[in-house]
């Protein structure tokens, strides 16, 4: 039997190994509020609960407006889109114009937060308000930014209960996966994971 170190591939830590492979992220969009008054919607991939508990957290870099926006306001909304928005999540990406606005955001489908000044994208299935917890500078050119989940909301659809059979949930409700770099999938067809008996989180 062939030993499988051989045959990996050694990967150049002078720059970073993410583009080298495909990975599965969620694909979130993160809502601020400007300075001027106006909303800002930005899409991330690194995000993620940050604890078992009701913290939510996600990489930006300070060069950012959504991070100075949390950094003035101390809070954001978070809008977990569906496969069928990825155009619209993708169009929240959209350069700022040279003026620094971004007029691309008043065109997205959106509804008001309810305790926090930003707005969410319409039609996601899960929606987070949060108020900012800490911010770890420091990872490279970037940062995470957590925070404290004031506010969750799911769509009835993607709603799981007790009872119910997860993959007809996800069937009717399905995932959207951002494969880094630059790919998309639907997740619908899943399998029960086979964890060993009397394992707990």
């Amino acid at each position: 039997m062939s030993d499988q170190s051989e045959k990996l591939i050694e990967l150049d830590l002078e720059r970073p190994i993410w583009d080298s492979f495909f990975n599965v992220y969620p694909l979130v969009v993160i809502g601020t509020k400007e300075p001027d008054g106006t909303d800002d919607l930005a899409p991330k991939h690194l995000a993620i609960p940050v604890s078992w508990e009701n913290y939510f957290g996600f990489v930006c870099t300070p060069k950012h407006r959504t991070y100075q926006n949390i950094v003035r306001t101390q809070q954001f909304t978070v809008t977990y889109a569906r496969p069928t928005q990825v155009v619209l999540a993708s169009l929240a990406a959209t350069p700022r114009c040279e003026d620094g606005s971004k007029p691309i955001v008043d065109q997205l489908p959106t509804i008001p937060a309810k305790n926090v000044d930003a707005v969410l994208m319409k039609d996601g299935y899960l929606f987070l308000e949060c108020t900012l917890h800490k911010i770890y500078d420091d990872f490279g050119n970037n940062s995470l930014i957590t925070g404290r989940i004031l506010s969750a909301r799911i769509a009835n659809d993607a709603l799981r209960i007790a009872d119910g059979d997860d993959q007809q949930l996800l069937q009717q409700a399905p995932l959207l996966a951002y494969l880094y770099p630059g790919r998309f999938a639907e997740i619908s067809n899943t399998q029960k994971m086979p964890l060993p008996k009397g394992f707990k989180r």
